[in-house]
C-alpha cells in the first residue's frame, strides 16, 4: 500500500512542477475606428517557480532587438494606459490613428534571467475610417441600396444614419440602408456612425436622384400683341439633370415649329395667331407643356387700354397737385394771420423811433377800402396812437399821406390816450 501511494507521488509532483508558460489573447486582431479608443488584453500563465517582475506591451518587435515599453516611446506618450486584473493585463490607447496600427504583444520578465518571454504573434491593430458607398446613378422610382463601408469588421455591427445631418432612422443591425421607390425628395447629403460612436461618423456624401422633366411651363414677353411686334417665347422645367432639348409646336400643325429653350415670331400677324406649347427632354424621359394661346390685339382695344391707362395718371397727378395747393394754404394762414378791427376795417402799423425829431408817420394808400386805421407805433413807447384816414382826403396827386393834424407825440406816451376816427364812405 505504501509502495503503491509513492509510486502516486512521484508521477503527480513532476506534473505540477513542470507547468509552462501561457498567454491567451483576447483576439488575433482588433479593428477600431480612427479617433476611437482602442481596448487590448492579454491573460497569462506561469511556472510556479517563477516571479514575474516586470509586464508591458509593445509593438512590432523584431528579433534581436531590444523591445521597448510603450509607456517610453514619444509617439504614444500620454495616449497610453495600462493596468492588470489577476493574471490579465490591459491597454487602453487612445485617439488612435493610421500610425498606431501594427502587432501589439506582452512581453513579461522574471527572476530568472533566462526565462523572460515574448509572447508573439499578438494582437493586430487595424485603424478605419466609415465612408458611404451609393450606387454610380439613381433613378427615379428605383430602391438603391447604401452601404456604410469599412476596411475591417468593426466588433460593433449596429449603425445609424443621417440625412442632412438629421438621423433618419432607428438604429440598424447591419451596415446598409435600403430607400425604397426614391423621389426627387431623397435628394440629400446621406452619412453613417456606429452605435455609441456617432462622434465619429463618416463625411457626408450626396444622393442625387435622376429624374425627367416636370412642371414644364411657358411664358410669353408680351401681354398684348400687336400686329408686327416681335414676341419670343420661352421654355422652363425641372429636371436632373436639366433638360436640353426643346422643341416647339402649334396645335394645328404635325411637325416642330421651333427649338431651343426660346422661340421668337419676328414679326406677329393674325396668320402667327394660334395655341403654341413646347416639350422638354433629357436622357430620362420628357413632358410637354399646357398650350398658351396668341393672338392680335385690336387696335381700338389697344388705345382703349392707354387712355384708360392715361386718366388714372392724370387723376393720380390732380389728386396730388390739389393736396398740395391744400396744404400749403393751411401753412399760409397759420404763419401769417392777417389782422383785422371787430368791424372789418383794414389796419396800417407804422413804426416810429421815440427819438425821431419829427413826428411823422409816413403810409402808403392805394386801392379802394371803406375805412382805413393807421396805428402808429413807438419803439420805445408803450403806448400807442391811432387815427382814421378818410380816403376821400389824401391828395389827388400823391399816394402818400405826409403830414398828419394829430402826430404820433412821445413826449408823454403814459398819459395820451389812443384816437380813433371812423370815416365810412
Amino acid at each position: 500500500m505504501f509502495g503503491l501511494f509513492s509510486l502516486i507521488s512521484l508521477l503527480v509532483i513532476p506534473g505540477i512542477c513542470s507547468q509552462k508558460w501561457k498567454v491567451q489573447y483576447q483576439s488575433r486582431s482588433k479593428c477600431v475606428l480612427k479617433g476611437s479608443t482602442a481596448s487590448l488584453s492579454g491573460t497569462y500563465k506561469h511556472p510556479d517557480h517563477l516571479t514575474v517582475t516586470e509586464i508591458f506591451w509593445t509593438v512590432n518587435p523584431v528579433k534581436g532587438e531590444e523591445n521597448i515599453n510603450l509607456l517610453n516611446q514619444p509617439d504614444y506618450r500620454g495616449r497610453v494606459q495600462t493596468f492588470q486584473s489577476n493574471q490579465t493585463f490591459f491597454l487602453k490607447l487612445s485617439n488612435v490613428s493610421r500610425e498606431d496600427e501594427g502587432m501589439y504583444c506582452l512581453r513579461i520578465l522574471t527572476n530568472v534571467e533566462r526565462q523572460r518571454y515574448l509572447f508573439h504573434p499578438g494582437i493586430e491593430l487595424n485603424v478605419t475610417e466609415l465612408r458611404v458607398e451609393i450606387p454610380e446613378e439613381v433613378v427615379e422610382e428605383h430602391s438603391p441600396v447604401l452601404v456604410c463601408s469599412t476596411t475591417c469588421d468593426l466588433s460593433e455591427k449596429t449603425y445609424l444614419w443621417y440625412k442632412n445631418g438629421r438621423p433618419l432612422s432607428e438604429p440598424l443591425e447591419r451596415n446598409e440602408l435600403l430607400l425604397q421607390s426614391v423621389s426627387s425628395e431623397d435628394t440629400g447629403n446621406y452619412s453613417c456612425a456606429a452605435r455609441d460612436q456617432e462622434h465619429l461618423s463618416s463625411p457626408a456624401v450626396t444622393l442625387s436622384v435622376r429624374y425627367p422633366p416636370k412642371s414644364v411651363s411657358v411664358s410669353v414677353s408680351r401681354s398684348v400683341i400687336v400686329e408686327g411686334d416681335s414676341v419670343t417665347l420661352s421654355c422652363s422645367s425641372d429636371s436632373n439633370p436639366p433638360a436640353l432639348n426643346f422643341s416647339w409646336f402649334k396645335e394645328d400643325q404635325t411637325s416642330a415649329v421651333g427649338s431651343g429653350q426660346s422661340f421668337s415670331i419676328s414679326s406677329f400677324n393674325s396668320s402667327s395667331s394660334g395655341r403654341f406649347y413646347c416639350e422638354a427632354q433629357n436622357k430620362y424621359g420628357s413632358q410637354r407643356s399646357a398650350s398658351v394661346s396668341l393672338s392680335v390685339e385690336a387696335e381700338e382695344s389697344v388705345w382703349s387700354s392707354v387712355t384708360v391707362i392715361v386718366g388714372i395718371s392724370a387723376a393720380a397727378v390732380m389728386t396730388v397737385i390739389l393736396m398740395l395747393v391744400v396744404w400749403l394754404l393751411i401753412r399760409r394762414k397759420r404763419a401769417t394771420p392777417s389782422e383785422q378791427n371787430p368791424r372789418g376795417s383794414q389796419v396800417a402799423t407804422v413804426w416810429q423811433s421815440s427819438h425821431a425829431s419829427s413826428h411823422v408817420c409816413p403810409v402808403s394808400y392805394k386801392g379802394r377800402i371803406n375805412s382805413l386805421i393807421i396805428v402808429c407805433r413807438q419803439v420805445e413807447s408803450s403806448a400807442d396812437t391811432y387815427m382814421t384816414l378818410d380816403p376821400k382826403s389824401r391828395c389827388a396827386e400823391y399816394d402818400t399821406l405826409d403830414n398828419m393834424k394829430r402826430s404820433c407825440d412821445a413826449d408823454d406816451p403814459e398819459d395820451q390816450d389812443a384816437i380813433y376816427y371812423n370815416m365810412d364812405k
